[in-house]
């Protein structure tokens, strides 16, 4: 909790520096706060906050996810100077409104209540319903706003109606009461109505089909930065809300709601891939990829091991890293050509080529090329499920030899093209280049050396 401390108080301070008319020095506080709880995540928890564990702990698991949604937002957050550079009128909110949303993905690492979970769900949901219509002279991003809104507010309803039916039957809102009653009653409708109802709306936290109707349009129409933080930390965050809640709280009824999510499974791998493949706007096909890649980490429920918890954090990271490289080439690509189609990108190589190297192997990594993070991601959540949903890793497998052509599109125009789009004289900061090296060697490096993770992360 003392992590979380930080990061909100962090928030409060960088927006308040928009109030003393200081909104560029945001960013700078938010690099320090988030510098200074990532050292503090490496810490035990403090003594004081032990009396709140029915609410939230802080355990191993927590921490792990912490340190990973707090590297994904420095290296955003290193990357906001250019992206927001014309919202210099309200970057303190932007940036406040990132923290805020981050504080509710902790909350959803630790949370040991149903209350809890609700209240790190909508503190991370809010914030995001508006940074997604922050350019507001642009219709798509007033779109985005308010059919993330819409829909979210639906999802919260189902997610309320669902905890009223656990409440209902198990009497508590504690995650191990929960799961001692769903042991002793694994017949009981209302319980089981209210595992699916949860179900439905953490599925469309996650964007897993056919609840990711929102993600397309919301993803496009978001400032860039906005879109990499929802594709990264987001799914960080609600995955493993996901995760836990239904290994430890509905670990007694999972053969009731396994073979619902194996269904959400399948139309997510092969929809998602196949809708990517239409694109023609790279901003949209990343999108789709987003929901694929749902697909691919909710394997992590079948042949679950002892490592199934190892498995998806390495995966997330992994994607992260990815989704970080991606988007940094897109923000300066979208900066310059005020669009994203995938001509926009012809020629960026010769220009600009760390940027497209960054780019490519990021995208590489997220097809499952080996010698990447990304296949031994996909390596250890295929062979994990292989003991008990074989047809399901095909399907995956199917999905991710789809997934290569769209990505490969990408590739082709920043590499292939004799003549390059971009004028010689715009060119990226240093910082966008030294967040280039760094994506590259992490993504090669735990390609090569997965081991790398389990000892940055203090495992």
């Amino acid at each position: 909790m003392s992590v979380l401390i930080i990061v909100f108080l962090t928030a409060v301070v960088a927006l308040f520096s928009g109030v003393f008319e200081q909104g560029k020095f945001a960013r700078y506080i938010g690099i320090l706060g988030l510098i200074i709880a990532l050292y503090v995540s490496f810490l035990p928890e403090c003594a004081f906050f032990e009396k709140y564990r029915h609410m939230y702990e802080y355990t191993a698991n927590t921490a792990l996810f912490t340190k990973i949604s707090i590297v994904t937002t420095l290296l955003l957050f290193f990357l906001g100077g250019f992206a927001f550079s014309n919202h210099r009128s309200h970057q303190s909110e932007l940036y406040a409104l990132m923290l805020f949303a981050l504080c509710g993905g902790i909350v959803l690492f630790g949370f040991q209540n149903l209350v809890t979970l609700f209240l790190g769900v909508e503190i991370l949901s809010i914030p995001l319903y508006v940074m997604a219509g922050a350019n507001k002279t642009d219709l798509r991003s007033n779109e985005a706003s308010i059919k993330y809104f819409l829909m979210g507010a639906f999802a919260t309803g189902f997610l309320l109606f669902g905890i009223a039916f656990i409440y209902g039957s198990a009497g508590s809102f504690d995650l191990y009461k929960i799961h001692d009653f769903g042991m002793a009653h694994a017949t009981d409708v209302m319980f089981i109505l209210g595992v699916l109802l949860i179900l439905c709306a953490l599925a469309f936290k996650v964007a897993l089909a056919p609840f990711h109707m929102w993600s397309p349009d919301v993803y496009a129409g978001s400032p860039s930065l906005i879109t990499a933080f929802m594709a990264s930390v987001v799914k960080i965050s609600g995955f493993f809300a996901l995760f836990r809640l239904m290994t430890i709280g509905f670990a007694g009824v999972t053969h009731e709601w396994i073979n619902v999510l194996g269904v959400f499974l399948i139309i997510t791998l092969l929809l998602a891939n196949v809708m990517g493949l239409a694109q023609t706007n790279a901003k949209r096909m990343l999108a789709y990829s987003s929901v694929s890649h749902a697909g691919y980490i909710g394997l992590v429920f079948f042949g679950m091991t002892s490592l199934s918890t190892y498995n998806l954090a390495f995966y997330l990271f992994a994607y992260s890293l990815s989704t970080v490289g991606v988007f940094m080439c897109l923000i300066w690509v979208e900066k310059l050509k005020r669009e994203t189609s995938f001509g926009a990108f012809k020629g960026l190589a010769k220009t600009e080529p760390l940027l497209a190297t960054a780019a490519a192997i990021s995208m590489l990594s997220m097809a499952g090329v080996p010698l990447t993070a990304g296949f031994m991601g996909k390596f250890a959540l295929f062979s994990q499920a292989m003991n008990g949903a074989a047809f399901l890793v095909l399907v995956a497998v199917l999905g991710s030899a789809l997934s290569i052509a769209f990505y490969l599109r990408l590739i082709i125009a920043m590499f292939f093209f004799k003549e390059s789009t971009f004028k010689s004289s715009e060119k990226v900061t240093l910082t966008y280049n030294i967040v280039a090296v760094f994506v590259i060697v992490s993504i090669i490096l735990l390609g090569v050396f997965p081991d790398l993770f389990a000892r940055q992360f203090g495992l």
